[in-house]
């Protein structure tokens, strides 16, 4: 099937389902995938949102706004990830550790809502690297249409487009928790000097990046290998900068942006 045939097919799984409430971070896929629920359901698909540090506040912004540009009713809590010490000591299931947590509460608040399903935008990609989020997904019954319906990344980047989805282009964004090595502590002021340090690069025109955090106060940028020479004409200003956010050494990773760079480690590691 093409991009487009999926679709219909994804149209009709989300139809059959009734009323859905679709986990809703704002990035692509979970933007396709509440664009796609909002116009085969209506008011019947709502969204849900969890705030904590460890979600950048322009990417709960930006969902936010999302809601409000097509009347989508959003539903929003605080999710207190940040109080599990076992999610703070960061092992390497940190990640089913606090999917966990935040689907059940999406869970008990679509309950209480009288909506039929929890959803999430895993797509075909998701399936590769190591992701033990999904074991949550799994166990709590959440279901995965855009999996479901075999649809894949840039299958989804053209139909967003195609909708005309002001995310259709948008750099993949993950929990701010990702940027550090496993067994490094999570803390609060951790996830702000990796949040403000992206957001000077951002500032600075750089779309696709990671700040990793090693230790206390080591940088380590990721860009697309295509955007270094740009990073080295204003190297001084960005090295500038986040010192002043509290690092002490900025590096620049010669083998450039990739998603789960911290995962290089864990040899053999798989979605169990």
């Amino acid at each position: 099937m093409d991009a487009h045939q999926k679709l219909a097919v994804l149209k009709e799984y989300l139809k059959g389902l009734g009323s859905i409430a679709v986990a809703f971070s704002g990035g692509v896929d979970s933007t396709f995938l509440l664009a796609v629920a909002h116009d085969v359901l209506a008011d019947k698909a709502v969204a849900i949102t969890a705030s904590a540090p460890v979600f950048p506040a322009r990417e709960q912004e930006e969902a936010s706004t999302f809601c409000h540009s097509l009347g989508i009713r959003q539903l929003c809590f605080e999710a207190d990830v940040l109080a599990d010490p076992d999610f703070c000591s960061n092992p390497p299931d940190r990640c089913y550790i606090c999917k966990h947590q935040i689907f059940k509460k999406i869970i008990d608040i679509a309950c209480r809502n009288s909506i039929n399903c929890v959803c999430e935008g895993s797509n075909m990609d998701d399936t590769g690297d190591y992701r033990p989020g999904m074991k949550a997904v799994r166990e709590l019954e959440i279901k995965s249409p855009l999996m479901e319906c075999g649809l894949y990344k840039a299958e989804i980047r053209l139909l967003s487009k195609e909708m005309g989805l002001p995310v259709w282009n948008k750099p993949s964004c993950a929990c701010l928790a990702s940027r550090f090595a496993y067994g490094e502590t999570i803390t609060p002021k951790k996830l702000d000097m990796v949040e403000q340090a992206e957001n000077v690069l951002h500032s600075l025109g750089f779309g696709q990046l990671r700040v990793r955090l090693h230790g206390e106060n080591l940088a380590r940028l990721e860009v697309l290998p295509e955007d270094f020479p740009r990073l080295m004409e204003c190297r001084t200003s960005v090295i500038e900068k986040l010192k002043k956010l509290g690092f002490a050494y900025v590096a620049l990773d010669l083998a450039g942006y990739r998603t789960g760079s911290m995962n290089e480690v864990l040899d053999g590691r798989k979605n169990s």
